[in-house]
């Protein structure tokens, strides 16, 4: 009877610790300071590769890009990229010559991630930033290239995507965007516009390849 009695009150000490410990635990936490963007996030961040289709002067034209991002809590990447773009040769009566546009923009990306623990998700970039275009014919007897004029532009490029978690480091991503740059006219030695804001503004039709820790 005497060892029951012991053993029911070592039970009753021991569940007594427990939820003293318990309620110490949770004071402690009621005690941290809260911020805005929570406690203990997750981090994680990836470098990718792009290459897109779109039209650019109204011609096919390709599109090469790449994008190093930070991520929090799994939602949200902030990060820099770029893109360059090569219009198709077009023979130019005024130049007597094939001509193309080719150039680049880059800046700041951020990028919303909708359930991203899920094996098919949405993201929507949004690149900020500045770039350049420049009207280029091609010397055929010398096999050389001439600019032939350039500009500079600002650029916002909204974008939606479609990400595949292939594995827990790899994403392949398939999206569209539209450009939307700040005017500018760029044109031939003889004057004569050949290429304006109109002439990039447009769709971009790509696939991403994602690598890092998500």
């Amino acid at each position: 009877m005497k060892k029951l009695l012991l053993s029911a009150a070592i039970l009753v000490l021991l569940t007594s610790s427990l939820r003293s410990q318990d309620t110490l635990v949770y004071h402690h936490k009621n005690d941290e300071i809260k911020t805005l963007f929570g406690n203990h996030r997750a981090r994680g961040f990836y470098g990718s590769f792009t290459m897109g289709y779109s039209l650019i002067d109204g011609r096919d034209a390709v599109m090469m890009g790449g994008r190093l991002s930070w991520i929090t809590n799994h939602s949200i990447a902030i990060g820099l990229g770029g893109t360059g773009f090569i219009n198709e040769f077009h023979y130019s009566s005024v130049q007597n010559n094939q001509v193309f546009l080719t150039g680049g923009y880059g800046g700041i990306y951020i990028e919303p991630i909708l359930m991203p623990k899920f094996p098919i998700h949405l993201s929507f970039p949004v690149l900020l930033g500045a770039g350049g275009i420049s009207y280029v014919s091609e010397d055929a007897n010398y096999h050389m290239n001439f600019i032939e004029d350039g500009a500079a532009f600002l650029i916002a490029e909204p974008s939606a995507e479609l990400e595949f978690n292939i594995t827990r480091f790899f994403r392949i991503s398939l999206g569209t965007s539209y450009r939307f740059p700040t005017p500018f006219d760029i044109g031939s030695s003889g004057g004569s516009k050949t290429a304006s804001a109109e002439s990039l503004r447009g769709w971009t039709y790509n696939i991403s390849f994602k690598f890092g820790k998500f």
